[in-house]
């Protein structure tokens, strides 16, 4: 067991294998897809189930793990041997995890350094990733927080969706509330702004939102070595598009500025619904 310890929720968005190889502890949030609860992840909710139930008209809502479940955790790690632990979560305004982590972290008798990302999806991966990176030069926990801390600050994530009318029924529209009910906000084109969805601009098509996305995923990324990753929930054909679009124009020689494309979580596709493209841009630090 690692002196320190990271751990981070299932809407970080990182593979498996990854998280196995880095030795971080992954959390489950929770779908209730109609009269199922489910955790998120393989087995459980996946995107497809979400992006089916959602055309369905099923009910969709999401849920918090509790406290008890993060104090589970963290007390197992501690019997193992963990002396810190870096708990990076998704944005506190987004959902009630990262006051869990809080709460867990008060039952236990080591130092838990929880992390308000200040984002979603993998831009919390990301942070993640940095705090293990940390650790694994030898830095302490409180180092590792940090910088989990500032990558999520620094990355910026924009996103297009076909409705509102998803992240009005979850209560995570924010800003954006503004935009309902307006004809012009046909593809509204959003973002995370201290940790809060907040409206960016107002296009007329989806291919006019994929052509605004790229081109501010470029001007996010200038000339800074980034993580990029294209994610979308049910619209693979649109987020392989933008994803070689930004392949091409960020392909400059530049090192460190690859493009991922994916899936959403089926936690994060709850809120956005079918059709959503987003991409993040995340500056390596």
């Amino acid at each position: 067991m690692p002196r320190v310890v990271v751990v981070t929720d299932s809407t970080a968005s990182l593979p498996a294998e990854l998280v196995e190889a880095r030795g971080i502890r992954v959390v489950p949030l929770q779908v209730v897809v109609g009269a199922q609860v489910l955790e998120e992840g393989p087995g459980g909710a996946t995107p497809d189930v979400v992006a089916e139930a959602l055309r369905e008209f099923v009910p969709v809502s999401t849920s918090r793990p509790a406290p008890a479940l993060f104090a589970q955790l963290y007390r197992a790690l501690a019997a193992d041997g963990a002396e810190e632990i870096v708990s990076v979560h998704l944005s506190g305004e987004m959902s009630g995890t990262f006051e869990s982590a809080q709460l867990g972290a008060l039952e236990v008798d080591l130092p838990v350094h929880v992390v308000d990302s200040g984002q979603v999806g993998i831009a919390t991966g990301y942070a993640t990733l940095t705090a293990a990176d940390v650790v694994d030069a030898g830095g302490s926990g409180q180092d590792a927080a940090e910088a989990a801390l500032a990558r999520g600050r620094a990355a910026t994530s924009l996103f297009y969706v076909d409705t509102l009318e998803h992240l009005r029924r979850g209560g995570r529209i924010g800003g954006a509330a503004a935009l309902l009910g307006s004809a012009l906000a046909v593809k509204p084109l959003l973002e995370i702004v201290d940790g809060k969805v907040v409206p960016r601009e107002r296009v007329r098509t989806a291919s006019r939102a994929l052509a605004r996305l790229a081109d501010l995923a470029v001007e996010a990324a200038g000339d800074l070595p980034v993580d990029v990753c294209v994610a979308h929930l049910a619209n693979p054909e649109r987020a392989a598009e933008l994803a070689a679009s930004l392949t091409e124009r960020l392909a400059d020689g530049l090192e460190g500025r690859e493009v991922m494309c994916g899936e959403l979580g089926a936690v994060l596709g709850a809120h956005v619904g079918p059709g959503m493209v987003a991409v993040c841009v995340s500056p390596r630090p």
